[in-house]
């Protein structure tokens, strides 16, 4: 099993709409061979960015997932949120 991270500065009167972004993702992630479940950590400090983690079998179904046609559009609603946000 492997876990994948990335960290996200999101401006603290963004927060809310970055996690309801989050929860309201398409999901394409969700069915991918090898894909074991997704977590989003909140700063518990200012100016300390968010933390998504996902979890997945291995590094080679992580690779097929971000080399997938879905990917690009799991990622769409990045453009939810304006660049003033980040």
């Amino acid at each position: 099993m492997i876990t994948v991270s990335n960290r996200i500065y999101v401006h603290p009167e963004y927060h809310a709409a970055f996690e309801a972004r989050f929860h309201a993702r398409p999901r394409q992630v969700d069915d991918r061979p090898g894909f074991l479940c997704s977590y989003i950590l909140k700063p518990t400090v200012q100016d300390e960015p968010f933390i998504v983690l996902t979890l997945w079998e291995s590094r080679e179904a992580f690779e097929a997932w971000r080399t997938a046609p879905g990917f690009k559009e799991g990622h769409k609603g990045g453009n939810t949120l304006p660049p003033e946000a980040f």
